[in-house]
C-alpha cells in the first residue's frame, strides 16, 4: 500500500505548529479509459442490492451483507461498472446526478463494509494522522480516483441542485435515508422531492413551534446551496416541510433558526 505523508505549519501568536497527515489511499473500481455515457452507465445491480440490505427508513444490515461474500463481489463489480462511466460523455444534467448519487452512496457503503464491524463513520475519519474515509477511499472512474469528498464538492454541488444533501448519505443516523432504490435519471426529479419531504418529516432533522425551526446541521453546513441568506434559504425548503404552518412560516422567514445535535451512530439495522 502506498503512504504519503505531508507536513503543514501554522504559525499563531508567534508559536510555530507542526501538523502531519498521512494519505492511505483506497482504490475502488478499475482504471480504464471510458467510452460509455452515463446516460447509459447501468445501475440495476445497485438496485438489487439495496432492495435486498436497506429497508425504508434507509437502515442498513450491515452484518449480512458484509457476511455474503457474493453481494460484497457484486458491489465491487457494480464499482467497477461505474468506472467505466465517460464523464466527457454529452448527458443531461439528471444523468449525471443519479450516475454521482449512486456513485457515492456506493463508495460510501463499501467503505463501511470494509471496516465492519464498526460504530460509525467518525471512526475512520481522524482530523490529524491515519486513514481517512472521505478523501483516501477513491473510485476510478474515466481512468481517475475520485473521492468521496471530491465527489460531493466538486462535482455534485456544482451542479447547483441543492436536494443532494437529502440523497448523498454518511451512513449515520442523521444522514438523510439512504433509499432503497438506485437513482436513475428517468426518475430523479421524483426520488429527490420524496427523499427531501422523507427528510424533512423526520424529528432529527426537523423541529419545530411558532417562531422557532431547528433544522439539521445539514442547513448549517451546505446553507449556502439553499440561498444567499437564511430568509431565502428557508424559502427554498418551505416545500418540503410536514405541515402547513411550517410551510407558511418558512415562508414568511419570520422564524429563529437552530441546529440539532448530529447522531453519527452507524445506519445499522437492529
Amino acid at each position: 500500500m502506498k503512504r504519503m505523508f505531508a507536513m503543514s505549519i501554522l504559525i499563531a501568536g508567534g508559536v510555530v505548529f507542526l501538523s502531519f497527515s498521512s494519505q492511505a489511499a483506497i482504490y475502488l473500481g478499475q482504471r480504464v479509459r471510458a467510452t460509455t455515457p452515463l446516460e447509459q452507465i447501468d445501475h440495476s445491480d445497485w438496485n438489487h442490492l439495496l432492495q435486498k440490505y436497506v429497508n425504508q427508513d434507509g437502515m442498513v444490515n450491515y452484518r449480512a451483507w458484509h457476511a455474503s461474500a457474493s453481494d460484497r463481489q457484486a458491489l465491487s463489480t457494480y464499482l467497477s461498472h461505474l468506472s467505466t462511466g465517460s464523464v466527457n460523455s454529452k448527458a443531461s444534467t439528471d444523468a449525471k446526478l443519479a450516475f454521482w448519487i449512486n456513485a457515492y452512496n456506493a463508495v460510501t457503503i463499501a467503505g463501511i463494509l470494509r471496516e465492519y464491524p464498526t460504530t460509525s463513520i467518525r471512526n475512520h475519519t481522524p482530523r490529524v494522522f491515519g486513514y481517512n474515509i472521505w478523501k483516501d477511499l477513491q473510485l476510478y472512474v474515466d481512468g481517475q480516483p475520485r473521492s468521496l469528498n471530491h465527489i460531493e464538492h466538486e462535482i455534485l454541488r456544482k451542479l447547483n441542485e441543492p436536494r443532494i444533501h437529502f440523497a448523498i448519505v454518511c451512513a449515520s443516523i442523521s444522514c438523510p435515508r439512504l433509499l432503497n432504490e438506485a437513482y436513475t435519471a428517468d426518475r430523479i426529479q421524483q426520488q429527490l422531492d420524496d427523499n427531501a419531504r422523507d427528510f424533512f418529516s423526520r424529528r432529527q432533522n426537523f423541529q419545530h413551534s411558532d417562531g422557532q425551526f431547528q433544522l439539521s446541521a445539514i442547513l448549517d453546513w451546505f446553507g449556502s446551496d439553499f440561498g444567499p441568506t437564511q430568509a431565502q434559504r428557508l424559502k427554498s425548503i418551505a416545500v418540503w416541510l410536514p405541515t402547513e404552518r411550517a410551510q407558511q412560516l418558512a415562508d414568511s422567514g419570520g422564524v429563529q433558526v437552530s441546529y440539532l445535535d448530529y447522531n453519527w451512530k452507524l445506519n445499522e439495522q437492529r
